[in-house]
């Protein structure tokens, strides 16, 4: 691994498990296990930082999706897929994850460092709508919409509050509520 890769490793980690405050190019430095001032040679200001650290993430999680994955073939298939999504963001990704919610507030008065977040976003409603249009929902815009809404709603309860909230009922019963001739089985 490279030292820039290993300082934003660091960056990523701190944000994570300290929050935003914890970004300095010295404690990047330390958690990175580099020389002083590394950090320093490749983001001369706290604002370089900040927006390096973005545009990593991005990039990382862009690539880690690769090609869009077909969408699955049926209910049972792209419901899992959520469900586990939802599970290893809040479990194997965890500390990720928060990094990226830090990240996001700060993007509420920081267009330099939400742009670069949305791109992942995009990405993923586009597959959901593209599911969804195939698994037969009548409005595939606002299936996504819920859908997501519902997903990172999850991801928040998962970390936030309860790490062992249930991630399958509700995403399928979203999932489910979008296609009429699945709404019977939601019901169940």
């Amino acid at each position: 691994m490279s030292t820039r890769e290993r300082v934003m490793e660091a960056a990523v980690e701190l944000l994570g498990t300290q929050g935003l405050k914890a970004l300095t190019h010295i404690r990047v430095d330390e958690a990175a296990g580099v020389p002083r001032g590394s950090t320093s040679n490749y983001f001369r200001t706290r604002a370089a930082l900040l927006t390096g650290v973005v545009e990593w993430l991005a990039e990382q999680d862009l690539a880690a999706l690769g090609s869009p994955p077909h969408p699955p073939a049926n209910v049972a298939a792209f419901v899992a897929l959520l469900a586990h999504t939802v599970e290893t963001t809040t479990t194997a990704s965890r500390t990720r994850t928060i990094a990226r919610y830090v990240l996001f507030l700060e993007g509420t008065h920081n267009e330099e460092v939400r742009s670069p977040l949305l791109a992942g976003r995009v990405y993923f409603r586009a597959f959901v709508e593209t599911a969804m249009t195939r698994l037969g929902a009548p409005d595939p815009v606002a299936a996504a919409t819920a859908i997501t809404a519902v997903g990172e709603g999850m991801i928040i309860q998962r970390v936030a509050v309860d790490p062992d909230a249930e991630v399958f009922a509700p995403i399928d019963a979203v999932v489910r509520a979008f296609l009429p001739h699945e709404r019977s089985r939601a019901l169940k």
